[in-house]
């Protein structure tokens, strides 16, 4: 082996993204499979979002600025907190590394519930802390039985609403008693990728939380409801001074400059990001029952995706739409996201469910 890497990081099985509909096609030989794995919004980039991007080109010889002072005042202004409360990163997920690698050292502990975002074990493995798992209670995010497992080594914990894979949520009020819970010594991080699609009344401003709890820092992403998972682009709120511990630990001109041009742009383009929402929330509603018509048994979806928890069938699953051209992401012995897409591909997804599992198994 050449060098000597870390044992951590060669340990480290590495993040797997969903397979791409290339992939599949060429494997199984079919010319229009479908890529249903990544809950990527099926609009892409708003016109006026779109034209912001291709206005920034000839700025590209010159370095963006570090901070994203700018991005930063507008995301402030449009969440309603002070620019000091705003962090920008190369994608939520990139800033809840930085959160970690700022937060977490060797032999700490991180809890969370099981299955989540399957970033979190990585980051946790990263540091060489270890991990608490609680597993999810009826495919939500168990969070007495998560305060009852945090010690006075738990340096951190990840509340995932809506929780990725299984799109269920938590309300606010158990939020807040968790909060209540949990020692002032341990950084509580809500993870809102999908905030965006939450429809359930249950679950309101989390900001309105961070006045009360300065170990709280919210994650959110312009990733999916924004169209710009390609550009990498996530923030986080926050306490004042958690912000600027995770500035310390951005790599360097990590936001690139158009994708803080984009990324301003959505945010005055935000009434018609929350329309193409509506859109996605429409598809999901009518996804959601015709599975239940058909005997699908599925927890109430708050992403912009559906969760099929089929267990142990999840792999077998999973292969037969792939062999049918509808890509999806199977989580081996737990169950398979499918992103809700274009009416017509979610049609596909579900004619090809039908050939393949005439009988429901969940």
């Amino acid at each position: 082996m050449t060098g000597r890497p870390r044992a951590a990081v060669a340990a480290l099985p590495g993040y797997q993204p969903g397979r791409s509909a290339a992939a599949v096609a060429a494997e199984h030989g079919i010319a229009d499979a479908i890529k249903m794995a990544s809950n990527e919004l099926p609009f892409g980039p708003l016109p006026s979002v779109a034209g912001a991007i291709s206005g920034g080109i000839e700025h590209l010889g010159l370095y963006a600025d570090h901070g994203a002072a700018v991005l930063r005042a507008d995301i402030a202004a449009f969440v309603g907190l002070d620019a000091d409360q705003v962090t920008v990163g190369a994608g939520s997920a990139g800033i809840l590394q930085q959160l970690v690698l700022s937060y977490v050292g060797v032999d700490d502990k991180v809890a969370m519930c099981w299955p989540s975002f399957e970033a979190y074990p990585l980051f946790t493995a990263l540091v060489e802390a270890d991990e608490i798992r609680v597993p999810l209670l009826d495919e939500t995010f168990d969070l007495p039985s998560l305060a009852a497992a945090i010690d006075a080594d738990t340096r951190l914990v990840f509340v995932t609403n809506p929780n990725n894979p299984t799109g269920t949520v938590v309300g606010t009020d158990e939020i807040i008693a968790f909060l209540n819970s949990v020692p002032s010594t341990c950084l509580v991080v809500l993870d809102e990728a999908y905030s965006e699609f939450v429809t359930d009344e249950r679950v309101t401003d989390s900001t309105l939380l961070l006045a009360d709890h300065p170990n709280l820092v919210i994650t959110r992403t312009f990733s999916k409801a924004h169209g710009l998972a390609g550009l990498r682009v996530g923030y986080a709120l926050g306490h004042p001074e958690v912000i600027g511990m995770i500035d310390r630990s951005l790599v360097p001109f990590a936001v690139n400059e158009l994708a803080q041009r984009a990324a301003r742009a959505s945010i005055d383009a935000a009434s018609e990001m929350r329309a193409r929402v509506a859109e996605v929330v429409t598809e999901r509603t009518r996804v959601t029952g015709i599975l239940r018509d058909a005997g699908w048994n599925i927890p109430e979806p708050q992403g912009n995706f559906v969760w099929l928890p089929v267990a142990a069938d999840a792999t077998a699953l999973g292969s037969e739409l792939e062999r049918r051209g509808v890509v999806t992401r199977a989580f081996a012995g737990v169950g398979v996201r499918v992103t809700i897409a274009s009416r017509d591909w979610n049609n596909r997804f579900l004619a090809a469910l039908t050939e393949v599992r005439p009988t429901p198994t969940c």
